[in-house]
């Protein structure tokens, strides 16, 4: 009786979890988080919001874009990610203070930007959560 071979289902299991392995790298940051840019909609700011748009267009705009539209080089921030339910104002802070290492976009890590304090940070916030809000981006529970 000739014993049998498991060689080729283990070269066809394989070659299938690679093929696995490979779609799910390019396809995973598909969908609106792959979005470079996006449009939005700069309401009618509060005095403290307006104070944060021209310290966020300061500050962050470089990497984030003009209004936190997004850039090549940044996410945008009026984007559903960051809604307060998902990333609460102090991941803002901590951003900041310590820079965020990658996960919800292929930009690669940001550095921690020292040279803007906390009361700016409040502000900056301000502006984006009002924004976000005029763009129809609200608190949504997250689910792990």
């Amino acid at each position: 009786m000739k014993k049998k071979s498991w060689t080729p289902y283990i070269l066809v299991a394989v070659l299938a979890a690679g093929g696995f392995v490979l779609y799910s790298k390019n396809n995973q940051n598909s969908g609106e988080s792959n979005t470079k840019t996006v449009e939005i909609t700069v309401p009618k700011l509060s005095a403290v919001g307006a104070e944060g748009r021209d310290l966020f267009n300061t500050n962050c705009s470089a990497c984030h874009g003009e209004d936190g539209k997004g850039s090549e080089v940044g996410p945008p921030l009026i984007h559903n990610i960051y809604n307060p339910g998902h990333h609460a104002d102090i991941s803002f802070y901590l951003a900041v203070a310590n820079g965020v290492r990658q996960h919800h976009w292929p930009y690669g890590n940001m550095p921690p930007l020292t040279d803007v304090p906390k009361e700016q940070v409040k502000s900056i916030i301000q502006y984006v959560r009002e924004t976000q809000q005029a763009n129809g981006i609200n608190y949504k529970k997250h689910n792990m």
